[in-house]
């Protein structure tokens, strides 16, 4: 279609929309819920004690906690929910919807009893079209979604809450009426056994891997399950991963440092006319349900309070998530391209995915369409479409073909790379780990060493990647060194520096310098940063810009692997991890607060396990010289994925592969 019939046609669909939406504006949305809420004794006691608390008159609060209702009051007309799903249908047309029927048969067996609360992993604007349809096709009780205030679009934002979407504020700090407000919507819901949904990172991951977990929604929802006497609400993490996705340039530009544009009414119609090339399929996955009144119960009689029990309900469901994440075909082609970092052949690129193929099979991972990743035509087809799509370049002019990442086109290759590096961390963590065996001195306990790594890696990136507690880890770490060799020791307390040597020697797949490599080499360029600051206090933005510029300068030396490592994304994430320890000085370290991606298993301690002992071991030295500890320490983990590199580069050789 051409570009400008698809502008014809978005008008059109959007016009079509915008004359119901004007429609149906002089009907009250939801206007029976906020009559029925605003006498709900749960907001009246709320706002009684805010008014007297606060002094302000009864009546001024009631009318503001009214004013809210109506904006975040959603409903579900048929009439409405016809036009929207139309222009839905149009906007999806780059993908078919693929989804485990049989996880849809066990969850519509909840939903005839519980209130469901589907937390979706957010990955495109297209997930508010994916999810809702796959559940009213398949007749599921109606459903209510959390959204964006900055998707409330006039006219077309009140067509939208009579589809079930409520529209709420991020920044609620300073507006104490609406979070009560909020709170009581929720529970209202609740009680009336109605099914949520809502993205439980909070925005769209602009790096393809989940991102840290947002409480507010959980915090209010939890509260309300237990105050609820009726049916336990049931917690249900669902995967929403595609094969390809045209939004993923607009956000890795962000990425580098481009100003992100709001949307409005032209943005959704720029947005429409984008999805118009195929983009092969979305898949939608669920997780393991759990029911949330019972987890925080048996979470506080474990010794946990309120925020710490919501906490970790929410890393277990972003766990869960991740556990249900399908491995696609595209993320392992370019996880080989980006590691190679250069032209492949056919051939090279199936030697590369091939071992990887049997370690996910192993490790029984999902993959997406059940799809085979050793047949060569499902390889060779991925390939074509990355070609087709512009994220990777093919030259055929010479004996055979041979594919690269396309310039400019590294991050966008690292998003769909990301889909699956989780299952990846632990395995990549082990490897590193067993060259602290291979080296440990004279004297000391090799299997000690390797597990001292092991939990230095997993402080390191505790705000990059979910990751288990001590025991449940450490049991991740034996079933990854299981897998890598046949010699690798059953035993605790048997692993020797020969035996470590001959593991990382014999296995047939390394993936340290390919999954930890780009995170690694981006916070070294904030490590520099902060070192070069000395004792100074630093303002983050500053940081931010200077890693931007100095990732850029490192690139083009090739002192980083790859430009998937000059990232906005990354580079932030460093600074919470350097705040965390206390390196940015001033008032910005009390960003030390934020909790990581590490959590214990229910009924155990917080980690327990000394994780943070590269975090706490400087804390009495000068600010500038504990700056230069994280520097070195990159530096080192840095130097260990060079070596495990040439370990892999080796094994090639001897196999006459170059």
């Amino acid at each position: 279609m051409d570009p400008q019939r698809l502008t014809d046609t978005a008008r059109g669909l959007l016009g079509a929309v915008t004359r119901r939406a004007q429609d149906a504006a002089s009907a009250v949305i939801g206007g029976s819920d906020v009559d029925e809420l605003l006498q709900d004794p749960l907001l009246v006691t709320s706002l009684e004690r805010y008014a007297v608390e606060h002094g302000e008159p009864l009546e001024q609060v009631r009318e503001e906690a009214a004013e809210h209702l109506r904006e975040m009051a959603a409903s579900h007309d048929p009439r409405a929910t016809r036009s929207w799903d139309k222009l839905g249908s149009w906007i999806m047309r780059a993908h078919d919807v693929l989804v485990d029927e049989e996880d849809i048969v066990r969850l519509k067996a909840l939903d005839r009893e519980h209130s469901l609360a589907l937390v979706f992993s957010h990955r495109s604007y297209l997930d508010g079209w994916v999810l809702p349809n796959v559940l009213a096709s398949r007749r599921f009780s109606p459903l209510y979604t959390f959204g964006g205030a900055n998707l409330d679009l006039p006219v077309v934002g009140g067509l939208v809450s009579r589809t079930g979407v409520i529209f709420i504020k991020r920044a609620t700090k300073d507006i104490p009426i609406y979070r009560l407000t909020l709170r009581a919507y929720i529970a209202h819901l609740v009680k009336k056994r109605s099914n949520l949904a809502w993205s439980i990172e909070g925005g769209r991951t602009r790096t393809g891997k989940l991102r840290p977990p947002v409480h507010g929604i959980l915090r209010y929802l939890s509260d309300a399950a237990e105050a609820s006497d009726g049916p336990d609400v049931y917690l249900v993490p669902v995967s929403i991963v595609y094969d390809q996705l045209h939004e993923v340039a607009g956000m890795t530009a962000e990425a580098r440092g481009s100003r992100k544009r709001p949307e409005d009414l032209g943005w959704l119609i720029r947005f429409a006319r984008s999805q118009g090339g195929r983009l092969g399929r979305a898949y939608v996955s669920i997780g393991e349900p759990f029911p949330l009144r019972e987890r925080m119960t048996a979470l506080r009689a474990a010794g946990n309070d309120t925020s710490q029990a919501v906490e970790r309900v929410a890393i277990d469901a972003s766990h869960r998530i991740n556990r249900a994440t399908p491995v696609t075909t595209t993320a392992v082609v370019c996880l080989a391209l980006l590691g190679a970092d250069r032209a492949l052949t056919f051939d090279r690129v199936l030697d590369t995915v091939e071992p990887l193929a049997r370690y996910i099979r192993d490790r029984r991972w999902p993959v997406a369409g059940a799809a085979s990743l050793t047949d060569k035509s499902t390889i060779r087809r991925a390939l074509q479409e990355l070609v087709a799509s512009g994220v990777l370049t093919v030259f055929d002019a010479g004996t055979e073909p041979v594919w690269r990442i396309a310039p400019e086109q590294h991050l966008v290759a690292a998003f769909y790379r990301n889909t699956v590096i989780h299952i990846l961390v632990e395995r990549a963590i082990g490897e590193v780990s067993l060259l602290d065996a291979m080296t440990a001195p004279d004297g000391t306990d090799p299997e000690r060493a390797a597990w001292e790594r092991a939990k230095a890696l997993r402080d390191l990136l505790k705000f990059e990647f979910f990751f288990p507690g001590r025991d449940a880890f450490e049991e991740e770490l034996r079933a990854e060194l299981a897998l890598m060799s046949p010699i690798s020791p059953a035993a605790p307390g048997t692993l020797t520096p020969e035996a470590a040597r001959a593991i990382l020697d014999t296995t047939d797949l390394h993936v340290a310098h390919l999954v930890l490599r780009p995170f690694v080499d981006a916070y070294l360029v904030v490590a520099d940063r902060l070192a070069a600051a000395g004792d100074s206090a630093v303002v983050e933005a500053d940081i931010l810009d200077e890693a931007l510029q100095v990732g850029q300068q490192w690139e083009l030396e090739r002192r980083i692997a790859s430009a998937e490592s000059v990232s906005l994304e990354l580079y932030k994430t460093a600074l919470r991890l350097a705040a965390h320890r206390g390196l940015l000085g001033g008032p910005a370290d009390a960003a030390a607060e934020v909790p990581s991606q590490a959590v214990s298993e229910p009924g155990t301690d917080s980690d327990g396990d000394g994780a943070e002992a590269s975090g706490t071991a400087y804390l009495g030295e000068p600010l500038g010289a504990r700056r230069a500890a994280f520097l070195v320490e990159l530096q080192d983990v840095a130097t260990q994925l060079d070596d495990i590199a040439r370990i892999e580069k080796n094994r090639r050789s001897a196999r006459g592969v170059r």
